[in-house]
């Protein structure tokens, strides 16, 4: 992993890492396809590249709801 970028807004990155942080401390005991997504990362990678990776894939599921003006889909949400 490269990590993470410096580009951008410095306060959205900053939130949604620390969102990513929320998500993957709760993610233990939930059977959706992110929570299931974020332990098999946190099993082979550190927690940090962990939760940049869990953001990352947190902006994009939130950008593609924007793009196609849809609500969240739970079964579509890991592809």
């Amino acid at each position: 992993m490269l990590g993470i970028s410096k580009r951008g807004n410095t306060y959205l990155r900053t939130q949604l890492v620390n969102r990513a942080r929320a998500a993957l401390k709760h993610c233990e005991n939930k059977t959706g396809p992110v929570s299931v997504r974020a332990r098999q990362l946190k099993e082979r990678i550190n927690y940090t590249n962990t939760t940049v990776a869990l953001a990352n894939k947190m902006t994009c599921m939130a950008w593609e709801m924007l793009r196609d003006q849809e609500n969240y889909k739970f079964k579509s949400a890991i592809k």
